[in-house]
């Protein structure tokens, strides 16, 4: 049973009234929202508090159903869609703006992932700033928890702080609850000297990274996000830090900033970061924590990417929208003995996990009441169209996500065996950094310093990933000649698939706006930072535009 899941539950019982607004509610000024002035009586309360960001940021980091920052940060890239798929996925043309790269500063979804993270950057905003001024003995804490909480919740603004600066660039900085009402944008730059000072004066003070800490931002959450920040330093400022990169994810490599489970390493088994019990896997540096029995906290990226009829394929109750999949052409990147192509990826006729029959579509679609088939196309193959674009899928269109199992809540047979019922069904935490993520990024800075080609500790950090998709008799390590920029952001796309990388890999690399893939051809420079939403400009004229917006 994760810790987390404890806590979380202490949340939700003791702190309702922190629950009573939705994170849906995205028409309005978010940096003057209180949570309350009446509150922090005693620990749990204390507790509730620090705590209530990490609910909100289900909405917001994560594939959950709604518009945070993973869905720009995924379906901008050369990996992912959601295509209208005959009457569904049209949803007025917004999915169709991100893969043709012409969304507009008054889009919706934009807005949407501006306020919702700038809210989850107030949830933190909130208990510091009690935490701060309120004496110990009021709130039943002592002053070392005190001096923890505090640091741990700047960690986690950090967070709010660089994904808002990943997506948008020039954003205002507020630390303070409604505090200046109209806050003025500030240069990426100076956002990004920002983060960096709050993690640096903030990484010792916070736990160090353990069971306790599953779900919460800690030491080793702190680095993680230094090892983003640097790797990204030449795009997001102008000025390379590969050394500064390495050094932070030694920091995570060495075992520095604690683990999950023991001393952080690799899984041996790849698959172990992404099942119902991936609590607990070694590599898991932070990650956003679910316990369905206890807190009835549930993964909310079923809608995202599931099949109108995806339960019965997995033995499990939910469905989904039919709606991401994997643009044609990535399935073949994968070799077919690569584990992960058919052990992360959905393609071919679908069988029921209860009874290996086939699993039938319903519901009136192209398909119903015949066996689902997911394809490697996006066309109309019902009625033997070859058109292939983002307007011409139907119901079976694509190759399906499949890397993060709930597990099953029903008996199953399984080549053959039978399967039980998996007790922690639904429980499945969602990773947002994870040590393989720390080891791409550490060799991608040593082939930078050493002018684009991989050195021999290079080599040894990608073969170390890389070997667990294979067979022993089916793997072939990198050499120096084979493992070239462009075969690096291939595999990473191979290996971090669904993760919401892409976009910055491909900026980083500098494709992002100069390449072309399946039905997207080159766009425009300006398009590598997205607009200030204009309703949050119409609330706050200090707001300045990026370039290239009206």
């Amino acid at each position: 049973m994760k810790t987390y899941s404890k806590i979380i539950l202490t949340c939700l019982v003791a702190a309702p009234m922190l629950l009573m607004n939705s994170c849906t509610k995205l028409d309005e000024n978010v940096y003057d929202q209180l949570i309350s002035d009446n509150f922090y009586n005693n620990k749990n309360e204390v507790l509730s508090a620090v705590l209530r960001p990490y609910t909100h940021a289900n909405a917001w980091a994560t594939p959950s159903g709604q518009d945070g920052w993973w869905r720009p940060s995924e379906l901008s890239g050369d990996q992912l869609a959601w295509p209208t798929k005959g009457k569904h996925g049209e949803d007025g043309g917004k999915w169709k703006r991100l893969h043709y790269h012409t969304w507009l500063s008054d889009d919706g979804p934009l807005n949407n992932a501006w306020s919702l993270m700038f809210w989850g950057m107030g949830l933190c905003n909130d208990p510091i700033e009690n935490l701060e001024k309120r004496d110990i003995s009021k709130m039943g804490i002592t002053q070392v928890e005190k001096d923890a909480y505090i640091a741990e919740l700047k960690l986690l603004r950090a967070f709010h702080y660089l994904k808002l600066m990943d997506l948008f660039g020039n954003i205002p900085i507020v630390t303070k609850v409604g505090t200046p009402a109209k806050p003025a944008t500030v240069a990426r730059k100076d956002v990004f000297n920002f983060i960096e000072k709050e993690i640096k004066d903030n990484i010792a003070k916070a736990p160090l990274h353990s069971k306790a800490m599953t779900g919460r931002m800690s030491q080793a959450g702190g680095y993680a996000m230094l090892v983003e920040l640097y790797l990204n330093a030449e795009v997001w400022t102008g000025t390379a830090r590969w050394d500064d990169c390495i050094a932070a994810a030694d920091k995570l490599i060495s075992g520095a900033a604690g683990g999950q489970n023991g001393a952080m390493a690799l899984d041996p088994n790849i698959f172990d970061q992404f099942k119902s019990t991936n609590d607990l896997s070694k590599e898991a540096i932070f990650a956003i924590a679910y316990e369905y029995k206890l807190a009835v906290f549930e993964p909310s990226w079923t809608g995202e990417f599931y099949h109108f009829q995806q339960g019965p394929i997995y033995g499990g109750t939910r469905n989904g929208n039919d709606g991401v999949v994997v643009i044609p052409g990535v399935f073949t990147t994968y070799s077919d003995s690569d584990l992960r192509k058919r052990g992360w990826l959905l393609e071919g006729p679908m069988v029921r996990f209860d009874n290996g029959q086939p699993n039938l579509a319903s519901g009136g679609n192209e398909y119903s009441g015949s066996q689902v088939v997911f394809v490697d196309n996006i066309r109309k193959n019902k009625i033997g169209s070859t058109v292939s674009t983002m307007s011409e899928g139907e119901e079976n269109s694509g190759v399906r996500f499949n890397k993060y199992k709930l597990g099953n809540s029903v008996p199953g047979i399984v080549n053959g065996v039978a399967v039980p019922i998996d007790p922690n069904y639904n429980n499945t935490d969602w990773n947002i950094y994870r040590l393989t993520w720390i080891y791409f990024a550490k060799a991608e800075a040593l082939m930078r310093k050493n002018g684009g080609v991989a050195n021999a500790e290079a080599l040894t950090l990608i073969n170390a990933c890389k070997q667990r998709a294979f067979a022993p008799a089916d793997f072939v390590p990198y050499t120096a000649a084979t493992l070239t920029y462009d075969e690096f952001l291939a595999e990473r796309g191979r290996e971090f698939i669904f993760e919401g990388f892409r976009r910055d890999d491909l900026i980083r690399f500098g494709k992002f706006a100069t390449a072309s893939w399946w039905d997207h051809t080159p766009s425009q420079s300006f398009r590598t930072l997205f607009p200030i939403p204009q309703v949050q400009r119409t609330l706050n004229a200090n707001l300045a535009q990026n370039p290239g917006y009206n």
